[in-house]
């Protein structure tokens, strides 16, 4: 029995030997596995159509819905995983947290923190402020079979600029004048943040999940001196906090080549990595032990078929010798893609890297 199956009661042998987690795992795998972020969402009709009237977060928050959008993409493009379908500030809101999603904007905070006593706002995180995690997971764990589903949450570093900053940021000014000019507050910050992350986590895998992925969708705006010293102790206390589950932890940021290393430093088994660097190029940045995700550009797929095939196996090629490959985009799926390239993509993969 795993650590995986003596915390969730889970019998996770329809999932283990499927080609993602392998993958993870760095063991030979029949094919390289393909999924994507955001693969569930705007860029489908039958996502559209089962959003219709519901606003974001309320959607996040009802198991039906949420089993429903995970399963699209697994059923329309044949990815190797499925990703659990939420929003990063969703632990925020089940706290308490006066925020919304505006359509449009993203996560708009009513009352951003920028004192200590603004920190009152965030309490820890039960199981019971999010059950209607545990039963969604329930229902898509019996609905994917040997499909493996991943669980999400946003880190530290991110949900914090959201906090700080009220809503989405270019310049991170606020965020970062907050970890230059109080680093205390700012480190108790993003220490409350990792445990209400941790706490989210655990209730994923715990219902079910077969993997995590952190997103720090913002951490390429700092330097690596800072992400070392203001980052990185945070981030680590997720991924040792769900170290004991056994299942593969992935990391991924946008625009985050110089901090490649330390993102697997952090505490990460699996690196994502977007289209900027090569996957060759990050294979040597990050080091040995670590399997690494990506990284098609996710505009490619605008372009004709020719075309992304040819991209498709620059990637592959930078992949080959790599210690474990998962296929991805450098981002996620725009809304405005093409669903057909996205699964004429996944066949593509798998037929060229058939084993």
């Amino acid at each position: 029995m795993t650590v995986n199956d003596q915390a969730t009661g889970q019998q996770p042998a329809a999932t283990y030997d499927s080609a993602f987690l392998k993958a993870c795992r760095r063991e030979a795998v029949p094919h390289t596995p393909v999924w994507f972020m955001r693969q569930a969402g705007r860029s489908l009709p039958e996502y559209r159509k089962v959003r219709e009237g519901t606003g974001m977060l309320e959607s996040c928050m009802r198991p039906d819905l949420v089993t429903e959008i995970t399963l699209q993409p697994v059923r329309r493009h044949g990815v190797d995983a499925a990703i659990y379908f939420s929003d990063i500030v969703v632990p925020l809101k089940a706290i308490g947290v006066d925020l919304d999603i505006k359509p449009g904007v993203g996560p708009v905070v009513e009352r951003p923190i920028r004192t200590r006593a603004d920190l009152a706002q965030l309490r820890d995180l039960t199981p019971d402020d999010v059950s209607y995690v545990t039963e969604a997971i329930g229902m898509l764990t019996g609905e994917l079979g040997a499909t493996p589903l991943i669980g999400f949450a946003g880190a530290p570093f991110t949900l914090a600029s959201y906090l700080v900053e009220g809503g989405p940021s270019r310049n991170h000014e606020h965020t970062k004048a907050l970890m230059y000019g109080d680093p205390q507050l700012w480190a108790d910050l993003l220490d409350r943040l990792a445990e209400i992350t941790s706490a989210f986590l655990k209730v994923q895998i715990e219902a079910g999940a077969s993997a995590v992925q952190l997103f720090d969708s913002w951490v390429g705006a700092l330097a690596p001196a800072d992400y070392r010293r203001s980052i990185m102790p945070a981030s680590r206390k997720v991924f040792d906090a769900v170290a004991s589950y056994g299942v593969p932890r992935i990391h991924f940021g946008v625009g985050t080549g110089e901090l490649l290393g330390l993102l697997g430093e952090a505490g990460a088994d699996v690196v994502g990595v977007d289209w900027r660097v090569p996957l060759d190029e990050a294979a040597r940045r990050v080091g040995p032990g670590k399997a690494l995700q990506g990284n098609l550009d996710p505009a490619v797929l605008f372009a004709p078929r020719e075309a992304v095939e040819a991209k498709t196996d620059e990637v592959l090629a930078a992949a080959a010798g790599l210690e474990g490959h998962v296929f991805n985009l450098g981002h996620g799926v725009l809304p405005s893609m093409d669903p057909d390239a996205l699964t004429r993509l996944v066949e593509y993969v798998h037929t060229r890297t058939a084993r």
